[in-house]
């Protein structure tokens, strides 16, 4: 005789159920693999570009360890009149120096694009620069404030005999009126004075007019080792710094047949009247009105 077999109690059936392992719920790494998996991809993407092409924007471009602000000297006097004697021819007029203040040296030398150069003096009349087409040097020409050139670039004009006219923001310089004035100065700029290349002609590489805020004073004529602050725009005075020191003292002439065979004087000792100062803020105000020393012929 054949027994059925027992049916499990419902108490029974309800412990074995008891025992069954729940469904286990997905993580939430699980759960979200997909959009965690694109959004780190961005976020490595996004980073690369910063590194890349953003950060090397926001970084200094060139360092000053010192603000190149010369003691004023004394102006010039001319020497006194004597009465001639009848019949004397009388000696030639005397005629007073161009102003400027030499700057010390800090040698020349060609570096990758990109690299930031610690200057010694701001702004620099010498120094290591680019070396590239339309990079270092720049093409003449007036710059506006929203196009500040890089001294890296500009000082490579400068080893060929360039005159560059800096303006410091906020300044006078830098508002509409500012701007129009020395748009139009650049119109009026004479030839150079030993090359006679006209304002942007031969190699394209004189004058330049551009931004530059790393200075005590509004305004800076500089050519090779020799600077003219200017507290305002004086044209004579600018164009006679340009006439007297202009493709002078540059290491790299462009027009050798021209220069004549006498070399230049040299420069005096600028240490004498060179009093470095700390840099000044972004928004130190302008310095006092600055009397220009003759700087040599």
């Amino acid at each position: 005789m054949t027994t059925s077999p027992r049916r499990p109690s419902p108490a029974a059936r309800a412990t074995r159920r008891s025992r069954r392992q729940a469904p286990r719920s997905a993580t939430f790494i699980e759960r979200n693999r997909t959009a965690l998996l694109w959004g780190g991809g961005i976020l490595v993407f996004a980073a690369l570009v910063f590194l890349g092409f953003i950060a090397p924007g926001l970084a200094p471009a060139y360092e000053c360890k010192n603000i190149f602000d010369p003691t004023p000297a004394p102006s010039w006097t001319p020497p006194p009149t004597q009465a001639l004697a009848s019949g004397a021819t009388p000696a030639p007029a005397a005629t007073p120096p161009a102003q400027g203040y030499v700057e010390p040296d800090m040698g020349q030398g060609h570096v990758p694009l990109g690299t930031k150069i610690s200057y010694t003096w701001c702004p620099p009349a010498s120094g290591k620069h680019f070396n590239q087409t339309g990079i270092g040097p720049i093409r003449a020409g007036f710059y506006d404030q929203g196009n500040a050139q890089v001294p890296q670039g500009w000082v490579h004009n400068l080893e060929h005999g360039a005159i560059v006219l800096l303006y410091k923001c906020p300044g006078p310089g830098c508002d509409e009126a500012g701007q129009d004035q020395l748009q139009s100065l650049y119109g009026r700029w004479p030839d150079s004075p030993i090359c006679h290349w006209p304002p942007g002609g031969g190699p394209n590489v004189t004058p330049v007019i551009a931004r530059f805020d790393d200075m005590p004073y509004n305004f800076a004529a500089v050519v090779w080792d020799v600077v003219l602050p200017m507290e305002a725009i004086d044209e004579n005075a600018l164009f006679q710094f340009y006439a007297a020191y202009g493709e002078r003292y540059n290491p790299e002439r462009i027009c050798p047949q021209l220069y004549p065979t006498a070399t230049p004087a040299p420069l005096p000792t600028p240490s004498a009247t060179t009093a470095p100062s700390a840099p000044p803020s972004g928004d130190a105000s302008p310095a006092g009105s600055v009397a220009p020393s003759p700087a040599g012929s």
